[in-house]
């Protein structure tokens, strides 16, 4: 970002780094492919999902070691209960067993775990589960890593929108003051820095329901990349075009 441009409201600014481009402070990514991935391989898609594990400890790490303040995942959507139950079945699995092995690391690491998204929807055991890994980061005050967990733009700016309108009905807040702080202000995402940096990888270019307001001045990019094979190189890579880019907010 050049010194002539101004930050718009809820936008970032980027840490320098030593190669004269700039290290985002939130990353979020996308992480889609798996399917894909395995049906390449003539494999059932449980494989492309364990491989998407993987891939989530690799770049979680590597993102870890390059400084990245928040690394935003998103694991399960709002939509996706419209899958095969089995399917879900499997992913519940896997999350379960990703918490239970990786949380201890975690914990070493300084991590700050957090969840977006409504995951009570989830069985009592997955819930529990992400209570105590929540429960046993809090205190932690090193990178944050978020995990999308029935996560849904929409459904979250909805409820927002309800409850200023509540609010307004209740006397208890004038309509002038709804503003764009208000909202953010009620967010899953409030107390985390800015977006600056959206990756989607396997060549899909959308959003999904991902993130939609927080995106509004976030560098968006798209990569041909199946997750499972995406990598510390990919992802080293995708941080150096960021810092490549000019980002105004608006201005000149």
């Amino acid at each position: 970002m050049s010194a002539a441009s101004a930050p718009a409201p809820g936008a970032s600014s980027a840490t320098a780094t030593g190669g004269g481009g700039t290290l985002p402070r939130h990353v979020a990514i996308i992480m889609d492919g798996n399917g894909r991935w395995a049906k390449k391989r003539f494999l059932p898609r449980l494989a492309g999902h364990k491989a998407g594990v993987e891939a989530v400890r690799r770049i979680t790490r590597h993102a870890r070691t390059m400084g990245i303040e928040a690394l935003t995942l998103y694991a399960f959507s709002s939509e996706n209960w419209r899958r095969p139950a089995e399917e879900i079945g499997d992913l519940m699995g896997l999350l379960k067993h990703f918490i239970r092995a990786d949380l201890d690391e975690m914990v070493r690491d300084n991590v700050r775990l957090r969840v977006i998204g409504d995951y009570r929807r989830f069985s009592t055991d997955v819930v529990a589960l992400v209570d105590d890994a929540l429960a046993r980061t809090s205190q932690n005050d090193g990178p944050l890593l978020v995990i999308a967990l029935n996560y849904g733009s929409q459904a979250e700016l909805v409820a927002a929108a309800r409850t200023l309108a509540e609010r307004v009905q209740a006397g208890a807040m004038a309509i002038d003051a709804i503003d764009a702080d208000a909202i953010e202000a009620l967010l899953d995402t409030r107390d985390l820095p800015p977006l600056d940096l959206l990756i989607r990888t396997s060549g899909e270019y959308r959003l999904s329901n991902f993130l939609l307001w927080q995106a509004a001045y976030a560098e968006l990019l798209f990569v041909d990349t199946l997750w499972p094979d995406f990598d510390e190189a990919a992802f080293t890579n995708a941080v150096a075009q960021f810092g490549e880019r000019q980002r105004r907010f608006g201005g000149l």
